[in-house]
């Protein structure tokens, strides 16, 4: 039976550690699964980090892998969730020449359309920001991309689970160490 490859978040909670994301990326690239997108922050516990990855992979190589995770010392808890079972988001940045943005009424319609903002303007180049889906991000990207990008940038995802995670009460056990 073959198992469908599908996207995973993978989010895990951690000691604030020298090394550890080496050691992380390390159990990923000895499976040759390629790491989408890496977000790392601190968690709503102070002193606990969360690293967000998110892979295509199957199921049970997901099991395989939170379960190699959580053998580091520094790693508290590791959960994978599917898209159904997130709220998640990525941020960008776009810098483009200044002149477009009086001269291309067009650039004007695509940052209304898109829900972009506007970060600052001078006269030389104008920063736009978009956060939401990356098919969205993807095609604000090819929209600009006609009109000439100087800079681009895309955050990793970022994502809260829509069911519990029974992992606050396990933090803050943590924490009162």
């Amino acid at each position: 039976m073959n198992e469908d490859i599908k996207t995973f978040t993978i989010s895990i909670y951690t000691e604030n550690n020298i090394g550890l994301l080496n050691r992380i990326s390390a159990i990923f690239q000895r499976r040759h699964i390629n790491i989408e997108s890496l977000t790392t922050s601190r968690s709503e516990i102070d002193g606990v980090n969360r690293f967000v990855i998110v892979v295509n992979m199957t199921e049970t190589n997901a099991i395989k892998i939170v379960k190699q995770i959580e053998k580091q010392v520094e790693t508290i808890r590791a959960y994978y969730h599917t898209d159904e079972e997130t709220i998640f988001t990525e941020s960008c940045m776009f810098k483009i020449k200044s002149d477009l943005l009086f001269d291309e009424p067009q650039i004007q319609n695509i940052i209304k359309e898109s829900d972009s903002n506007i970060v600052t303007v001078n006269k030389e180049f104008f920063v736009l920001e978009k956060s939401g889906r990356r098919h969205e991000i993807e095609s604000l990207r090819r929209d600009l991309n006609v009109f000439g990008i100087m800079q681009f940038v895309r955050s990793g995802r970022i994502a809260v689970t829509k069911d519990e995670m029974k992992i606050t009460e396990l933090l803050s056990a943590f924490d009162n160490q």
